[in-house]
């Protein structure tokens, strides 16, 4: 018997984690790279195993993610077409009046999206900056939506305004395994992002936090990402699993395609080490086939940022996510209310 199959069967016979446990299994970074390594339908039955436990597998939470500040950004994200360090063509544009976010939440939710995201590109927010943000978390909580924010590096106080106005979710992702993290941003410690999302839990707010896959990481450091992030106490309650959009002007923009099934792969493992999370397919959408995607809710992927845009690159409009949770014979979460 192979040493994959051991280890295979000793996770297996272990009791599924619940995110409110204080004590649940632990994960190395050799016992998630044997997830990944396990034969393919062994790996996705046992994660649809795990969804079932804690979701109805035919339902996906809509999110609809907008860009309130765009361009800019302080930061060197390899990966980001609005960081001042990549020439990418996108403009730095000032952040968005508090109807104009408003509206977008409005026509968010009559498309059926339940969660309305706001992202904004700079390192910090300033004080003026929190003053307008609080007024539209606020104000988009009065649209009855869950609201989520990423905004970057946060201090105590920044939390507690966020937590004041009902902000419901804080995202700030990892990107990617502490080891691989200096090839890609060198202007933010890994640190740095720990630090911001321990003050989000403190705050009681709930994270938001996942990573990129295909920046060029191995095997090995792909599986200590989702280890990083399965390790948390709590673990993440929505984790969003980005594949790469490369964008020409950035320094990831010609790194080699991550196979589409290893991105498979990477779902599932997020849904078996994090059991009660929301997983959610996020940026690289557009590039997937409905196959690949059907295969991702397989694995364990119950939600998905839902509109034609993301923060600047481009996502399936609403007809094809709807046409296609319809194949499937999927609902979103908001018509089950």
């Amino acid at each position: 018997m192979s040493t994959q199959t051991l280890r295979f069967m000793r996770h297996a016979n272990k009791p599924q984690a619940n995110i409110s446990q204080s004590t649940r299994q632990r994960w190395s970074v050799e016992d998630v790279e044997a997830l990944f390594k396990l034969p393919f339908a062994d790996l996705l039955y046992r994660a649809q195993q795990v969804h079932r436990e804690h979701f109805d597998p035919n339902t996906v939470q809509l999110s609809t993610l907008l860009s309130i500040k765009t361009g800019g950004c302080t930061e060197d994200c390899g990966y980001c077409p609005q960081s001042a360090f990549n020439s990418t063509g996108v403009e730095d544009r000032k952040m968005l009046d508090v109807e104009t976010v408003v509206t977008a939440a409005q026509y968010a939710r009559q498309n059926g999206a339940d969660r309305f995201c706001m992202g904004a590109a700079w390192r910090e927010p300033t004080e003026e900056d929190m003053t307008s943000v609080v007024e539209m978390v606020k104000a988009v909580r009065g649209l009855g939506m869950e609201t989520c924010a990423t905004l970057g590096m946060l201090n105590d106080e920044q939390t507690e305004q966020l937590r004041a106005a009902g902000l419901d979710y804080y995202n700030h992702n990892l990107d990617t395994s502490p080891e691989f993290y200096g090839n890609i941003i060198s202007t933010r410690d890994y640190q740095d992002r720990l630090d911001t999302l321990e003050r989000v839990r403190k705050a009681g707010m709930s994270v938001c936090s996942g990573g990129i896959v295909g920046m060029g990481e191995n095997l090995t450091q792909r599986a200590g990402l989702v280890a990083q992030l399965a390790n948390m106490e709590p673990y993440p309650e929505s984790v969003p699993i980005n594949n790469l959009v490369k964008v020409e002007g950035t320094p990831l923009a010609n790194v080699e395609d991550l196979d589409p099934l290893d991105f498979v792969r990477t779902v599932a493992v997020a849904r078996i080490t994090m059991p009660a999370a929301r997983v959610r397919l996020s940026a690289g959408r557009q590039q997937m086939s409905d196959a690949v995607q059907a295969l991702c809710f397989l694995a364990g992927a119950n939600s998905i940022f839902y509109g034609e845009q993301l923060l600047t690159t481009g996502n399936p409009d609403v007809e094809r996510d709807r046409a296609l949770l319809d194949k499937l014979g999927m609902y979103p979460l908001a018509d089950k209310h």
